[in-house]
């Protein structure tokens, strides 16, 4: 069930991973996306979420794929998510046998929100909102856990999105340049087929 804050808990997390497990096997297997019963209508909503795939106990990433607009059912975001994850082009593919060696991440997104651009110190708050920044067809995205990760600052922040989406540093800036923020809830393995956590971020 959803906590009274609508947010989902770590037993729901715990399917989730589990889920994604079964839809990396199945798609390096067969080719073919993995199908199962929803057990709860809440699932079905649509959400944005990404599939981060870490090796352990290095935790160096491996694949990071996600469906970040709400587009589809969660159910069906997070395997679409995971069979991306497990053949992320920046990495060798993931296989089965390397998969009893990965931890599993996934971060359910909240929609986007478009960001004032005039306000921007306030309405972004490290350890709390992921960024989108698109200008025509180039587009970047960085979740939530990443500036933390790196202890970046807001500034930083703003310019490795940038990065992300192909754009030079100080294009946020410009005019035709469009930002959006997103929340994100954050659950994780502790170690390979372990115990799922929440992560809570701690703010630079």
């Amino acid at each position: 069930m959803k906590s009274e804050k609508g947010l989902f808990k770590v037993g729901d997390a715990k399917r989730f991973i589990r889920l994604a497990r079964k839809a990396i096997e199945y798609f390096n297997l067969t080719g073919m996306p993995y199908s199962e019963k929803v057990p709860k209508e809440e699932y079905m909503e649509k959400r944005g979420v990404f599939v981060t795939l870490h090796s352990f106990p290095n935790e160096e990433l491996r694949g990071c794929i996600g469906v970040p607009y709400p587009i589809m059912p969660l159910w069906k975001a997070i395997i679409e998510a995971a069979m991306g994850a497990c053949r992320d082009p920046r990495f060798k593919a993931v296989s089965n046998e390397e998969m009893e060696n990965i931890i599993v991440e996934i971060s359910i997104m909240t929609k986007p929100e478009k960001v004032d651009k005039d306000n921007i110190e306030k309405e972004i708050e490290i350890g709390k909102h992921g960024l989108i920044i698109k200008k025509g067809s180039n587009s970047g995205l960085l979740l939530p856990q990443v500036p933390v990760e790196y202890n970046w600052s807001l500034e930083t922040f703003l310019e490795q999105t940038c990065l992300k989406a192909g754009l030079f540093p100080k294009a946020w800036k410009a005019n035709e340049t469009e930002v959006y923020r997103f929340g994100a809830q954050i659950f994780k393995e502790e170690k390979p087929n372990g115990k799922v956590i929440e992560v809570k971020l701690l703010k630079c």
